[in-house]
């Protein structure tokens, strides 16, 4: 006899197994099949040297003196 059940595994991971009255009492082997996740259908793209060019700026005053800290300076 086979019986195939969908269960959703709780955070405590604990597993409570219902067994129709037909199966006769007593010792059996329980066979648990874990789902493999699926592959991506996309491989992962590598990025490449470069790849941003131009897309990144910094400001012309970068450097310059901040008139917040002139206490400090």
């Amino acid at each position: 006899m086979t019986i195939t059940q969908t269960v959703e595994i709780p955070a405590d991971r604990r597993l409570i197994i219902e067994v129709p009255r037909e199966v006769p009492v007593g010792k059996t082997q329980v066979i648990i099949q874990f789902p493999v996740q699926a592959e991506e259908s996309e491989p992962k793209k590598v990025p490449v040297f470069g790849c941003l060019k131009g897309q990144i700026w910094m400001a012309d005053d970068f450097d310059a003196p901040l008139d917040d800290f002139k206490d400090y300076m």
